[in-house]
């Protein structure tokens, strides 16, 4: 589905829905709100679904794969070959999210949308745009066509996955190089310095995190980028991987099909869905709190609560499964707990 098509086909939240899951919340024996933000929620999920009966036996792990062309300025700590190593690796079930997703219950999908590598693997879903973004410290990260190509890929992804059955996806990603390109977006999107949005990644040493900052920032001063204009900020510094990401989530939208988010690379995938189509904002759910800088500062631009707090910073979409299980115990709660009128007893009142 063309992107402007998408936008345009992005739902509402359903009220009524929203309003009988609350209902059934407050009607279970238990304090008001005791269960936190997984209460609101499972509000929100209603309202993307537009019921207040839930589904979430089918569930997708979704890893955009994508090498970045900005690993040339030695801001890393590993070689782009990893890149199709972890992919590799995805479809064999040999990484940490998919140990993780075989305990809760979620197939992992794979995707290369832009490895600067060809894998021709058995479960890897060939989507390539490119064979890597350019490097954005010298020039565009993709031409436009690939920056709405990499977007498509992600909404007819999360169209075609709602028609196959599943209900509730996580967007993840694999890219060596993607914290330097998410802080890259992040401060075109925020108006903010490199200084305060890029982190240590995997693991860089002071004078790895220096170069990087100094990196992101001469991109940063090389294009000048229109907080206003966020297509031109995906052209210009971001990656495929993000790209996709936000397509999925937009493609959420348009299905009524939730989205959970992982760590700082996908949020900010969601904030650049949400600066083409605030409606978005309605079909995405957080997961966790990255460890990396500016995570804190997209989670609050985007004005989502994270249920998690645990300093992860894998990737991959890890924390994102990590939910997972907390949505189904929340289903069975909802489903089959007793209520206050099955007990006669008085319901608990806002004081």
């Amino acid at each position: 589905m063309q992107v402007e098509k998408a936008l345009s086909c992005v739902r509402t939240p359903d009220p009524s829905a929203m309003r009988e899951t609350q209902c059934r919340l407050d009607s279970i024996i238990k304090p008001l709100g005791s269960l936190g933000v997984m209460e609101s929620h499972l509000v929100r999920i209603a309202g993307m679904t537009g019921s207040h009966r839930f589904d979430f036996s089918k569930k997708g792990a979704v890893v955009f794969c994508a090498d970045n062309g900005v690993v040339r300025r030695g801001i890393t700590q590993s070689t782009q070959e990893v890149t199709a190593i972890v992919a590799e690796n995805l479809t064999t079930g040999d990484t940490c999210l998919c140990a993780m997703a075989r305990v809760a219950g979620a197939k992992v999908i794979p995707v290369d949308i832009g490895i600067a590598t060809d894998l021709r693997l058995p479960g890897l879903l060939a989507r390539k745009i490119a064979y890597g973004t350019g490097d954005i410290s010298s020039g565009p990260a993709m031409t436009r066509d690939q920056a709405m190509g990499a977007l498509e890929v992600g909404i007819d992804l999360a169209i075609a996955l709602h028609r196959d059955g599943y209900r509730l996806l996580s967007a993840g990603e694999m890219g060596i190089g993607n914290t330097a390109i998410g802080a890259a977006v992040t401060s075109a999107l925020l108006g903010l310095p490199a200084s305060e949005t890029v982190g240590r990644g995997a693991g860089l040493s002071d004078k790895g995190l220096e170069r990087k900052i100094q990196v992101v920032q001469s991109a940063l001063e090389l294009h000048r980028p229109d907080p206003g204009d966020p297509l031109s900020i995906l052209q210009s510094l971001g990656g495929f991987d993000i790209a996709g990401m936000a397509g999925l989530c937009i493609g959420g939208a348009v299905a009524g099909l939730p989205v959970v988010l992982d760590g700082f690379i996908s949020n900010v995938s969601a904030l650049l869905a949400c600066r083409l189509c605030p409606g978005v904002r309605h079909f995405i759910l957080p997961s966790h709190l990255s460890a990396e800088p500016a995570a804190a500062l997209v989670m609050r631009e985007l004005e989502l609560e994270p249920p998690l707090r645990a300093g992860l910073r894998l990737g991959e979409g890890t924390g994102a499964v990590a939910t997972f299980p907390l949505y189904d115990m929340m289903l069975e709660i909802y489903s089959s707990m007793v209520t206050f009128d099955d007990e006669n007893m008085e319901a608990y009142q806002p004081l």
